[in-house]
């Protein structure tokens, strides 16, 4: 409910007139746009992982979203004069569910859906912007597809081509070098092998693998498999309850002092699965607490204490929301138009949207692990910058 405060001022119409153009000339776009004071909310539809194999990063997506608003309204939680008007909806990692909750939200109001934690879910919502004319702002979903879907999807998070860059990065030129994809078999080990062999194996590395069963639990053969290889680069893409036996067989078995290996930095809480691995290992990271000290991480910290792997994703997300409202008002072309080609600093530093396609420019970071177990404390030892890991062009699909 809207209260009005009436001033026991009687002014004639003409002084009225005058008094209306007035604040019509020195009011914000905003304000001329949506009628001033009496503005409604901008509706936001926040669909995403609170539940789920994913809920974790959810609920680092949605804090951090929380205080990215907070920073880019200056503590306001407005545009203008205008609410930024969250509702908050649960998909569960459930493509499905995610599909029907961003429907709901924009029958509903919603210019702007956010969210998507699972790289299944943000593949099915993205054709939904699309189709009702509704900007789509991705979440940690990390699948470089989302990256060109169509012109009103853009992601907050990095990508999966920036993350195996990353790895790249450990062994320099890669032209004659050989690198191993040790993964477990299934769609997420097939994923990080193409991904491997696109990358390191296009910039000139010759790329093998080594696949174990999901059910293994002993990895002795597989170790010896990876020592016989010899390679200058093992990449580890490992998920489940046996990344600890996985880890202490490949320390056991020597393979962690006979290459470098890396893998990607979790979230804080699976640190400890790397055991007495965790410091022998080289991790690409997209973000973790202490890795930049801009402002917004600054600002991050304060809200959330301890930063971790998501949080970022969802801060960014809501610089990008005030963004899109700031300059495109209602007009969700606007908003797109807004978005593109759109250079700002966030928690990692420096991010940029590429108009062509709207990937993220953003940094990276090399990082060790020191210490043990839950003790564990992460440094970058590289940064690596925004020019230095951009995916390659791809063609806009819609």
């Amino acid at each position: 409910m809207t209260i009005r405060h009436t001033r026991r001022v009687f002014l004639s119409a003409a002084t009225m007139m005058a008094a209306a153009l007035a604040a019509t000339a020195c009011g914000s776009p905003q304000d001329t746009a949506s009628g001033g004071g009496d503005a409604a909310p901008v509706k936001v539809g926040l669909v995403y992982s609170q539940s789920g194999p994913l809920a974790s990063y959810g609920k680092q997506y949605l804090e951090g979203f929380k205080a990215g608003l907070d920073y880019a309204t200056k503590g306001t939680g407005k545009v203008g004069d205008r609410k930024i008007e969250l509702t908050e909806v649960d998909d569960a990692g459930d493509p499905a569910k995610a599909v029907s909750a961003a429907k709901d939200q924009i029958g509903k109001g919603a210019k702007i859906i956010a969210g998507s934690t699972a790289s299944g879910v943000a593949l099915q919502v993205a054709p939904i912007a699309a189709q009702n004319k509704a900007l789509f702002i991705s979440g940690p979903a990390a699948t470089d597809a989302v990256t060109g879907a169509n012109k009103y999807t853009f992601r907050s998070g990095r990508q999966s081509y920036q993350d195996v860059v990353t790895a790249k990065s450990f062994i320099g030129d890669a032209a004659g070098k050989k690198v191993v994809v040790f993964a477990q078999d299934g769609a997420f080990g097939d994923a990080n092998e193409a991904a491997v062999k696109a990358v390191i194996g296009g910039a000139g590395a010759t790329v093998s693998s080594v696949r174990a069963p999901a059910s293994a639990t002993e990895f002795t053969p597989f170790a010896s498999q990876i020592k016989a290889a010899k390679p200058d680069l093992l990449f580890v893409a490992w998920a489940g309850t046996t990344a600890p036996a996985m880890w202490q067989t490949l320390d056991q078995q020597g393979v962690l002092a006979s290459t470098t290996v890396v893998t990607g930095l979790d979230i804080r809480a699976s640190w400890p699965t790397f055991g007495a691995a965790g410091s022998k290992i080289s991790f690409l990271s997209h973000y973790f607490d202490g890795a930049s000290d801009t402002e917004a991480a600054k600002a991050l910290k304060a809200k959330v204490g301890t930063i971790d792997l998501f949080h970022p994703d969802g801060f960014t997300a809501a610089q990008m929301v005030v963004r899109a409202v700031q300059e495109g008002g209602d007009d969700v072309d606007k908003m797109v138009k807004a978005l593109e080609g759109w250079q700002f600093d966030s928690v990692k530093g420096q991010m940029s949207i590429r108009a062509e396609d709207h990937a993220l420019l953003q940094p990276m970071y090399q990082a060790k692990l020191t210490g043990s177990g839950t003790e564990y404390t992460a440094t970058a030892q590289k940064t690596l910058t925004g020019d230095e890991t951009t995916p390659p062009v791809t063609q806009m699909k819609g």
